[in-house]
């Protein structure tokens, strides 16, 4: 993320000042059949924003470098009332989790949402998915994270994935939720 400093002359979405942030693409032919259903990610001509080669040849650096150029379809509006440096986790992390759960309708009030793992993308997994207003377990190996996943997080249920019973409490639901 950062400030735009210039634009090209084709350019109709931001102006230079703007706040903007850029996730993992940088670019994609735009006419395949998978960036025709918004899945650019699946293009075979895709540019990841970190560790690609760009159209002008050189090496991508994403947020590690101090300027980028980018197709205008990629950059987002960053919003006035969120700090740059508290909502970047959400251009990588924050879209690596709100996307599936998108993509595969867990975004609706009610629906229960199991989170395996608390880290970087659980963290931001169970906000997400509370934003939504899923009912939310996360499932860990370690115990000494259920406070951090209730408490501070919302989470609705803990479970520690090497207890067999709680394991075996909790697997009708989530079998009947994969298999739907």
């Amino acid at each position: 993320m950062g400030v735009v400093t210039e634009v090209g002359d084709k350019v109709e979405k931001f102006k230079v000042g703007d706040k903007v942030g850029v996730g993992a693409l940088l670019a994609s032919c735009r006419n395949c059949d998978m960036c025709a259903q918004d899945l650019e990610v699946y293009c075979a001509q895709k540019i990841f924003s970190t560790g690609a080669i760009d159209t002008d040849g050189n090496p991508t650096h994403g947020g590690f470098c101090d300027l980028m150029v980018a197709d205008e379809h990629y950059v987002i509006r960053w919003p006035e009332n969120l700090p740059m440096d508290a909502g970047a986790p959400l251009l990588c992390a924050g879209i690596t989790t709100y996307s599936p759960l998108r993509y595969f309708g867990l975004d609706k009030p009610g629906i229960h949402v199991g989170i395996v793992g608390l880290g970087g993308l659980g963290h931001l997994a169970v906000k997400i998915a509370k934003a939504f207003g899923a009912k939310v377990t996360v499932i860990s190996t370690s115990a000494s994270k259920k406070q951090e996943a209730i408490q501070k997080l919302g989470a609705d249920a803990f479970l520690v994935s090497s207890d067999p019973e709680q394991m075996q409490v909790i697997s009708t639901i989530f079998f009947y939720l994969s298999i739907r």
